[in-house]
């Protein structure tokens, strides 16, 4: 038996506003987009925004429903919007806020299983990883260089061969 030891690494930052221009305006984005967010039962507001390489952005935010599992999440809905209004664009960046996280809990909002996974798959055939900005301008926030640092080992098109 061989033990492994896997890392990840990420930037922290105590406020979002702290980030490069072009990143905290994407968070800002994604913010403002939680005002669309719709969400009566758990009240979790999700924004989500991608950043193009030709500087388009695109905004998502979550969307439930009383039948718990015909909702999506704003990653999801963000990233399958790319996927039919520029699916020939690469992804440089994607920015992920709550609008209404207790104060009292600093810990940047980190995506679900699912949407790690769908993540994994756009970076995989975005050919080049995706920098995923996790937080909110006000609170703390993490900045990844690669969904890989979030889903390690994640099942991509490649594991089916």
């Amino acid at each position: 038996m061989m033990d492994h030891i896997l890392q990840i690494h990420f930037q922290s930052f105590d406020q979002g506003k702290d980030l490069e221009s072009h990143q905290s305006k994407l968070l800002a984005q994604a913010l403002d987009v939680t005002n669309f967010a719709y969400a009566p039962y758990s009240k979790f507001k999700v924004g989500a925004a991608l950043l193009l390489e030709n500087n388009i952005t695109i905004v998502g935010c979550n969307q439930e429903n009383a039948s718990y599992p015909c909702g999506i999440c704003a990653e999801r809905n963000v990233l399958f919007s790319k996927g039919a209004l520029h699916p020939n664009e690469k992804i440089k960046s994607i920015a992920i806020v709550v609008q209404n996280q207790s104060k009292d809990n600093n810990t940047p909002p980190t995506p679900c299983g699912l949407c790690r996974q769908v993540l994994s798959e756009f970076e995989f055939n975005n050919h080049q990883p995706i920098q995923i900005i996790l937080g909110h301008p006000d609170r703390k926030t993490w900045v990844f260089n690669s969904c890989a640092d979030l889903l390690p080992l994640a099942f991509t098109p490649s594991s089916l061969i």
